[in-house]
């Protein structure tokens, strides 16, 4: 069975720090384009960051390529998130996705596998 699971979030004050970890078991990450998604309460769930199989990055938005950065461990099959400089509007829950593919696309849609969240909130 396919199956991703989030850990490692927690509460933190501004400008604190966290690492994200998803776990994949079931198939090999490295085949995977993998990513890291947000949904804050009463909103759409929005992208944080991609990575391709090879390893390429990419970022939804300016500010999250700033202070987020994206990586993968393939030996031990999990993607991580490290977020840094957090800001009280990045409290939300914090969701893995994944789908099999040399490349990656943008779409939330495009993405088919998911976890079931992590919950980051950054207090003032």
């Amino acid at each position: 069975e396919v199956q991703l699971v989030e850990s490692g979030g927690g509460s933190v004050q501004a400008g604190g720090s966290l690492r994200l970890s998803c776990a994949a078991s079931g198939y090999t990450v490295s085949t995977y384009c993998m990513g890291w998604f947000y949904q804050a309460p009463g909103k759409e769930r929005e992208g944080v960051a991609l990575i391709d199989s090879a390893g390429g990055a990419g970022y939804y938005t300016a500010s999250m390529r700033g202070r987020f950065t994206i990586s993968r461990d393939n030996a031990k099959n999990t993607l991580y998130l490290d977020m840094n400089s957090l800001k009280p509007e990045d409290t939300a829950m914090y969701y893995c996705a994944a789908k099999r593919s040399s490349y990656c696309s943008y779409a939330r849609s495009w993405f088919d596998l998911w976890g079931r969240g992590t919950q980051v909130t950054v207090s003032s």
